[in-house]
């Protein structure tokens, strides 16, 4: 009992040991915890284990593409010439150029969304339409939240000495001081908070969604949505988030917006309340008051149980009935915000 102790104990020290000094968990756990404002929790319902594990050995149809996807070159000089323009990296990750100022939305660059990226669901297109070093200098990062398929230790570590600010929900600046980031550097919000950057207009707004990195810090750091405003054009990029009241809340406060960026993937029925369906999100598109919407959250990896294709195909067909006005960019291809004709190549065919 003496040595089966000792070696329990062993054990548990060292997994404490590993949660605190491996980097890619990112900062120390907080017991500060926050909360949906609709009162939804990640929690699933009883029962849904079983149904979870029957959809993992059972697969799903055309759950990854037969090939690495297409995807379009960046020519950097030529969107450093450029104003008013996103390009979509696959997922939620964004170039954005607005005015004289280039913004990364939620830059998740590695091959895979999980702490240990040689394992777990890898990147489609096996590669970036860019490599990281040859990006421009990025005047801010914005992020959404800490999960893994949006805040990448690897994309951090290579990015940070070309960004000059980080804006972040709070409680995520813990994670970029522990990887080095001048704190200086790294600014915290909450939710309906607002921040003025030469030019631009941004605000913290809600989502309804959760966040943590491994076993501890469950819902220790905020989530949330961005609006960002500048004489050029509005935007709105959703984070994660289940459908809810904040999004009329957002477009009567904010809106309407030119161009949004919204959450179209990596769904089930059974966790809904946290990720939407496509059919809400052109609802939530049509209360935030958006003119043209980038489905998003989609195109890069597995991590839900639906073909890969099912997020772009279900949601072109409800904005269709809805006369909702949705771009079908490929991963790399540049979008004008104010393009009279906005990309609609049904390109994952």
């Amino acid at each position: 009992m003496v040595i089966a102790a000792f070696i329990l104990g062993g054990g548990l020290l060292g997994l404490v040991l590993f949660l605190r000094w491996y980097p890619v968990f990112g900062g120390r756990w907080s017991r500060e915890k926050f909360v949906n404002e609709s009162g939804v929790t990640s929690s699933l319902a009883p029962g849904t284990s079983l149904s979870l594990f029957r959809d993992m050995a059972k697969g799903i149809p055309n759950d990854k593409p037969i090939k690495p996807i297409s995807m379009n070159a960046i020519d950097i000089e030529l969107f450093k010439a450029g104003q008013s323009q996103v390009i979509w990296f696959g997922h939620s990750a964004f170039l954005v150029k607005l005015g004289n100022k280039t913004l990364l939305l939620d830059p998740m660059f590695g091959k895979a969304p999980t702490p240990f990226p040689w394992f777990g669901n890898k990147r489609y297109s096996k590669q970036l339409p860019i490599d990281i070093d040859l990006l421009p200098a990025i005047d801010a990062v914005l992020l959404s939240h800490d999960h893994y398929d949006h805040l990448d230790y690897g994309s951090i570590q290579k990015l940070k000495h070309k960004v000059g600010r980080f804006y972040v929900p709070n409680g995520v600046g813990r994670h970029l001081r522990r990887w080095g980031i001048d704190p200086e550097k790294i600014h915290e919000f909450n939710w309906w908070e607002e921040a003025e950057f030469e030019g631009l207009n941004l605000a913290c707004t809600p989502a309804i969604h959760f966040s943590g990195r491994y076993l501890l810090d469950n819902n220790s750091t905020l989530w949330c949505s961005w609006v960002i405003a500048h004489a050029e054009g509005k935007l709105f990029f959703s984070g994660d988030s289940g459908y809810g009241p904040h999004f009329k809340a957002i477009g009567e406060k904010y809106g309407p917006f030119n161009l949004t960026l919204m959450e179209c993937g990596q769904y089930d029925n059974r966790w809904a309340a946290i990720h939407m369906l496509p059919e809400e999100t052109v609802q939530a598109q049509l209360d935030v008051k958006g003119e043209m919407m980038i489905p998003i959250h989609w195109g890069a990896f597995k991590l839900a149980f639906h073909a890969w294709t099912d997020p772009i195909e279900r949601i072109s067909k409800a904005a269709q009935e809805r006369g909702v006005a949705i771009a079908s960019p490929r991963i790399g291809e540049t979008v004008s915000i104010h393009n009279a004709s906005y990309p609609s190549s049904i390109w994952w065919k």
